[in-house]
């Protein structure tokens, strides 16, 4: 489950980015690569998973799904944090520095 959400949250922001790539004002170029970089570590996790137990490794309990799912979540929650800490830290709009050296009357 943890590569399946980071595929389809990497597949999502590509597409989110391919739409807007022109002006690409809100670093979603960021986003993807972090989303595709988790889907490719969850991918060698699962090759080794599954070298390691088998045909048993299909055959996962609902309980391992859930926290899994639960980690994967997480995972794809992370990754929006950390985006928009660079976003922030960007501020490719100008609206945090206007927001700061707004001048009171």
């Amino acid at each position: 489950m943890t590569l399946l959400t980071s595929v389809f949250a990497a597949v999502i922001c590509t597409v989110i980015w391919y739409m807007t790539a022109p002006k690409s004002e809100m670093l979603i170029g960021v986003l993807c690569w972090m989303y595709w970089g988790a889907s490719l570590m969850w991918l060698v996790d699962a090759i080794f998973e599954y070298v390691e137990v088998g045909a048993e490794y299909f055959n996962p309990s609902p309980a391992d799904m859930l926290n899994d799912l639960y980690l994967g979540l997480s995972v794809v929650a992370l990754g929006l944090v950390i985006w928009v800490v660079i976003l922030l830290i960007k501020d490719p709009k100008g609206v945090v520095r206007a927001a700061l050296f707004k001048k009171k009357d």
